[in-house]
C-alpha cells in the first residue's frame, strides 16, 4: 500500500482542486478487466484472469459536485483448469474441469472523474461483497466432441466483504461518451481456502487493470 499512497495523494489533490469549476454529470458504463494475484494466499489458490462489469458514478451537488456515489458488479475467473486422465474402467480419457469465478458487488464514493473536462482523473474507495464459486466435473467426451457425458464432483460457494481503492482517469467526449481507465487495488477478508480444506482461512488480494466505456446520465435521458 505504500506504493500505492504515492500515486493516491497527488492524484486526490489534483481532483479536489479542479473539480469545484466544473460542472457534474453522472454515467453509467461497461468495461473488461484482468485482474493478476497478489501475495501467496490468492496465488496459492488463484491465477490472473479476465473479466467484465458494470458501473456507475453519480455526483453530489450538495457535496459542490467534488464527490460522487459510485458503484457497480463485476465477474472475473479466477481459474479454468483442465486435467485429462485416462480411465481403464471405462476405456477412454477423462477430463476433470475446474473452474473457479468470483462475482464482486461493490459501492462506495468517487472524488473526481464527473466533470465537463476532457481529461478527469479520479480516486475512488469502495466496499464489497464477493462471492466465490469453485466447481469441479468430470468429463467423457464422444469421438466428435459433439456429445459429452458430464459429472460434478465438487461444488463449493463461499462469501466474503472486501474492499478496493481505484486510481483513474476518463477522456470525456462532449459531457456524452467517456473511455473509462485505471488499476485497482482488491483486499477480501477471511475467505475459506478454496482449493482444500474449508477450515483454513485465507485472506486474498489483486491488482486490476480496467478499460471501458461510459455514457453520460444527460445522453440516456435523450
Amino acid at each position: 500500500m505504500s506504493k500505492l499512497s504515492r500515486f493516491l495523494l497527488p492524484l486526490l489533490l489534483l481532483t479536489i482542486f479542479a473539480a469545484p469549476s466544473l460542472q457534474a454529470g453522472g454515467k453509467v458504463g461497461i468495461y473488461g478487466l484482468r485482474q493478476v494475484p497478489d501475495g501467496d494466499d490468492a496465488k496459492d489458490y488463484s491465477k490472473a484472469g479476465w473479466g467484465g462489469g458494470v458501473h456507475f458514478v453519480a455526483p453530489m451537488q450538495q457535496l459542490h459536485n467534488i464527490f460522487a456515489f459510485a458503484g457497480g458488479f463485476e465477474i472475473t475467473n479466477l481459474m479454468n483448469k483442465t486435467i485429462v486422465f485416462y480411465d481403464p474402467y471405462i476405456g477412454d480419457d477423462v477430463e476433470q474441469q475446474t473452474d473457479q469465478n468470483i462475482f464482486r458487488v461493490f459501492l462506495g464514493g468517487q472524488v473526481g472523474g464527473h466533470g465537463n473536462g476532457f481529461i478527469r482523473p479520479h480516486v475512488g474507495i469502495n466496499l464489497s461483497l464477493s462471492i466465490y464459486n469453485i466447481r469441479t466435473d468430470a468429463v467423457i467426451k464422444d469421438d466428435n466432441n459433439e456429445d459429452e457425458i458430464r459429472k460434478e464432483l465438487y461444488e463449493d460457494t463461499e462469501v466474503s466483504v472486501g474492499t478496493d481503492i481505484t486510481l483513474g482517469c476518463d477522456l470525456n467526449f462532449n459531457n456524452g461518451i467517456a473511455l473509462d481507465g485505471g488499476v485497482r487495488y482488491l483486499k477480501s477478508f477471511s475467505v475459506p481456502q478454496q482449493l482444500g480444506g474449508q477450515s483454513e482461512k485465507i485472506h486474498p488480494q489483486y491488482f486490476q487493470v480496467y478499460l471501458g466505456v461510459g455514457v453520460s446520465f444527460a445522453m440516456l435521458s435523450k
